[in-house]
């Protein structure tokens, strides 16, 4: 059964015509993300990477379903270095374009850019489209972007070892279309949450 937030966004999402949008962010760095691989018998694979160069890429991603259930859609965008909350306002902002100021119900965690000054007086200006839940604490199983980068680091971005850390985002290009072109799969992330819609 899903937690009393969820529960009642997705009431209210019918009620509206809202789209249900879960949110979160995710970082990669220079660090490959080990899976095992296929390779000739007795020729292990070996994976060579940049030590002690630790810069970062910061990914957001917004996972959305219609408030009727018939429909998804995945958005993403990368930011070398850290999330802040400007940096996330404007994530919210290109959302916005996305949904041509149809209703969304926002679903995220409690990040601390997400709980500061200018993001929450950013939020009071944007109530005529947009409501914010906040998820329950230690809980990242209830949200279904847990489950997408899962499946994004685990087939496009595992074993490699780029030099420049914005080489990872031709592959992350590449795994978001894979997942776009599969619509079921964002449900399935849902599902494996333990939501419906």
């Amino acid at each position: 059964m899903a937690p009393h937030a969820v529960a009642a966004s997705k009431k209210n999402a019918r009620r509206r015509r809202a789209w249900l949008v879960f949110e979160d962010e995710s970082g990669l760095s220079h660090h490959p993300i080990v899976r095992r691989t296929w390779a000739p018998r007795g020729q292990p694979p070996v994976l060579t990477h940049v030590g002690g160069n630790w810069q970062r890429l910061s990914i957001a991603a917004a996972i959305a379903f219609r408030w009727d259930g018939r429909r998804s859609r995945v958005y993403f965008q990368t930011r070398p270095g850290s999330y802040t909350d400007a940096r996330l306002i404007a994530f919210l902002r290109t959302l916005k374009r996305h949904f041509r100021g149809r209703p969304i119900i926002l679903l995220w965690d409690g990040l601390p850019a997400h709980r500061s000054r200018r993001m929450r007086a950013y939020l009071v200006r944007q109530r005529p489209w947009l409501q914010v839940e906040r998820l329950p604490a230690y809980a990242p199983d209830l949200n279904p972007v847990e489950q997408l980068w899962g499946n994004l680091k685990g087939r496009d971005l595992a074993n490699l070892c780029p030099t420049e850390i914005l080489a990872l985002r031709r592959p992350l290009r590449c795994g978001f279309a894979r997942v776009r072109q599969h619509p079921d799969l964002a449900f399935r992330f849902l599902q494996h949450a333990g939501l419906t819609v």
